[in-house]
């Protein structure tokens, strides 16, 4: 899709306005926000909580206490906002280490605190040029362009569209901050399934499922990806940079999906990570080594569906099986992110940014029609050039 005259990027600053790829003119951002997913933090806020992610999709309470009984397991309490406390505060240490005077605010899609909230501290404490981080590395509707999406709204939901301009950093899957921490965990994880006895291991790269049809929409058009376009791509590519840096070449491995949710008639990406470990003993196989690599740090959907669900259908095919760290706020990961933000804070060329694949590195500004929505078509969004 060819972008049109004149086209301008919603809220964006001025070095960004016009849609450049990549923006190559410095920008004096006055702070960071952290955009997060959100949790709830209580036995009382699940079902309000699933009710935000759910919004407009019409699913009972009776339908969302199904997915309930994984939070009230765990307390009512989902990890993720602890973790991101744990990140913010890393990021504001390592900003502070390199000498930079950047505030960090945090704010959620889906629960307290709130995007609107972090927005309005923002503006009342005189800041107006924020640069987002959010909190996931790869391109799709719900990994990027949902996030972009509830940013605009945010913005016009506070009154502040016009007041606060807001970008954010490229989509960070094959910085090389990211990829270190798997890196580390492949070497570690095997050392361990091979000290208990493990001959014959697979590796299983983990992420989240999505809808067939966003996975194909996902990224630029232009890229003419297929077979789960730019966000299976993505996966892919990255976990062979793992395997190759981990040195394991020749050790087997996959790219599995799990937490599918919808009807059972639209389709998934697929395999289901517990459909392939059920297959590996046919294959000669001995041992697993799960790797999430879809995921930042350990929310629920890694302690119920990895560390739960998984564990045990590998337990239940006499399976030897570990599951490798997230990157959490691993040193490597919170400098990585740190990076990013320098990357615009002096406008450094695309050629001079680390990426350790050929899809990258990946854009600042995302290309009309990126990460398409069938069913709930283009609404506005931020960090990229309409629709």
């Amino acid at each position: 899709m060819a972008t049109a005259p004149g086209a301008l990027v919603p809220a964006a600053t001025c070095a960004a306005a016009q849609g450049p790829e990549h923006v190559r003119e410095p920008v004096a951002y006055d702070a960071i926000l952290l955009a997060g997913f959100g949790g709830p933090e209580g036995q009382e806020d699940v079902i309000p909580f699933l009710r935000n992610v759910t919004a407009g999709r019409g699913i009972p309470d009776e339908r969302l206490e199904e997915v309930a009984v994984h939070y009230r397991h765990f307390g009512g309490v989902s990890p993720i906002n602890e973790q991101n406390r744990t990140l913010r505060a890393a990021l504001v240490a390592e900003l502070e280490r390199r000498g930079l005077d950047l505030p960090v605010y945090w704010g959620n899609r889906n629960w307290d605190p709130y995007l609107n909230d972090a927005l309005r501290e923002a503006r009342a404490n005189g800041h107006h040029r924020l640069l987002a981080i959010a909190t996931s590395a790869y391109a799709s509707y719900s990994s990027c362009r949902q996030y972009r999406e509830d940013l605009a709204d945010a913005l016009e939901d506070t009154g502040l569209t016009g007041v606060l301009q807001v970008d954010k950093v490229r989509q960070f899957f094959d910085h090389p901050g990211f990829v270190t921490p798997f890196v580390e965990g492949v070497r570690a994880g095997l050392a361990t399934l091979r000290s208990r006895g493990a001959q014959h291991i697979e590796v299983l790269f983990a992420t989240h499922s999505i809808p067939t049809a966003d996975a194909q929409r996902s990224g630029p058009s232009s890229l003419g990806l297929r077979d789960g376009g730019a966000y299976a791509a993505q996966h892919r590519y990255v976990a062979e940079v793992v395997m190759s840096q981990a040195g394991e070449t020749g050790t087997p491995w996959q790219l599995v999906y799990q937490s599918r949710s919808g009807p059972p008639s639209q389709p998934w990406l697929e395999p289901d990570i517990n459909d392939a470990i059920a297959e590996l003993p046919a294959s000669g196989r001995d041992a697993v080594l799960i790797v999430p690599l879809g995921f930042l740090s350990d929310h629920m959907e890694v302690l119920w569906d990895l560390d739960t669900e998984a564990l045990e259908t590998a337990e239940e095919h006499h399976l030897e099986a570990v599951r490798v760290p997230t990157p959490g706020s691993h040193p490597a990961f919170v400098a990585g992110l740190v990076d990013l933000v320098t990357e615009r804070l002096e406008g450094t060329p695309a050629t001079d940014r680390p990426a350790l694949t050929s899809l990258g590195p990946w854009q600042d500004v995302c290309r009309p029609g990126c990460c398409e929505n069938v069913r709930r078509g283009f609404r506005p969004a931020v960090a990229g050039l309409a629709p």
